[in-house]
């Protein structure tokens, strides 16, 4: 490695309750008429009120957009772009989990111009301007609130990214009051995601560089000693931050370091699975870190040691494995039922991943 490049969201804020303070944000990037992109399962758990509350009182009214799906179809985006243009919106704010985050980054990039969705799926094609983007995680998993890529469902069922700078948000906060409601399956799922992501990163040979090597340590050390916390108790806050920070870390190594043509240990970024349920990422994980041990075991052995274990490659992958097989989700694809078809991509095999 001779030099690199690194990059991600300018101003990040962690604090309980930080949610509350998104006016703050709002006026600081003089955003009057925020949009905020949210789904229908926050506004129904109550999660969005609050937020709405704070931003009347501060003199802020917002629109709401709480139609998003989950792996977001073109439509979905397109009608958020719309409601987004219908409402005046300067700004957008992303709530909730990497499909919100990722719908918001397109509506933040689409609303103030004519660019059409399907043109600029790939690297670098979309231009600006865009409208300010805050974004405000509900899940500790995708990370998307530091990444530069926003994943979309095609018409013909394909998943293929934008992956632009222009995507990285103004501003990320995280606040872990919002997580505690997360039931256990879904907090398991999110969590294996994030630890994905680092490993990922870590073990890349595409850019992988210092401070992605550093953040993604880091964000494996926080996510593998605080996952089994929150699955036990939901409410443990202190876990729960741990968890959001874990996912922020593993999300800026894993935007910097992507992985590409080379033995992919988790092989479950979104990219590489056609709709595929989360829980394929767990099931996946173990196995493939199996496969590619003889390529990537030195690497292994220095996550094993990161996490308290002997610098053993084999002692890394069966914690992990241990790990992944303890959690509250399905643990055999014919659970998935029809949506578990994947695609395992194996060392020597290009990428399929439009967003790579």
């Amino acid at each position: 490695m001779t030099g690199f490049s690194f990059e991600t969201t300018p101003r990040i804020l962690c604090e309980d309750g930080a949610a509350l303070k998104l006016a703050e944000f709002l006026n600081g990037m003089g955003v009057t008429r925020p949009f905020i992109v949210t789904d229908a399962g926050l506004v129904g758990a109550g999660v969005v009120r609050p937020i709405l509350d704070a931003l009347n009182a501060a003199g802020v009214t917002a629109a709401v957009f709480s139609d998003v799906l989950a792996d977001p179809p073109e439509a979905s985006v397109m009608a958020a772009v719309a409601a987004a243009r219908d409402a005046g919106a300067d700004g957008v704010v992303g709530l909730g989990g990497g499909s919100s985050l990722d719908t918001a980054k397109l509506v933040a990039l689409l609303a103030g111009t004519d660019q059409a969705l399907p043109d600029i799926y790939g690297i670098g094609l979309a231009r600006g301007p865009r409208l300010p983007l805050v974004q405000v995680p509900t899940t500790a998993g995708t990370g998307s609130e530091v990444t530069n890529i926003a994943i979309v469902t095609t018409p013909d069922d394909q998943k293929k990214g934008v992956v632009s700078p222009l995507l990285y948000p103004d501003a990320a906060i995280l606040d872990a009051t919002l997580t505690t409601g997360l039931p256990p399956r879904v907090t398991a799922m999110t969590g294996v995601d994030a630890m994905v992501h680092a490993i990922e990163a870590y073990t890349s040979r595409h850019k992988k560089n210092p401070v992605s090597d550093s953040l993604a340590v880091a964000a494996l050390k926080l996510l593998h000693a605080n996952i089994r916390r929150v699955i036990a108790d939901g409410s443990d806050l202190p876990a729960r931050r741990a968890m959001l920070q874990g996912s922020l870390l593993a999300g800026m190594a894993f935007a910097n370091a992507p992985g590409r043509r080379r033995p992919r240990p988790g092989l479950s970024h979104r990219g590489h699975l056609p709709r595929a349920p989360r829980p394929v990422h767990a099931l996946v994980l173990g196995p493939v870190l199996r496969f590619n041990l003889p390529a990537a075991g030195p690497l292994y052995a220095e996550l094993a040691a990161a996490i308290g274990l002997q610098p053993d490659a084999a002692a890394f992958v069966d914690e992990i494995a241990a790990l992944t097989a303890e959690m509250p989700m399905e643990q055999r694809l014919s659970e998935l039922g029809s949506r578990s078809s994947i695609w395992i991509v194996w060392p020597t095999t290009p990428c399929r991943c439009s967003g790579c």
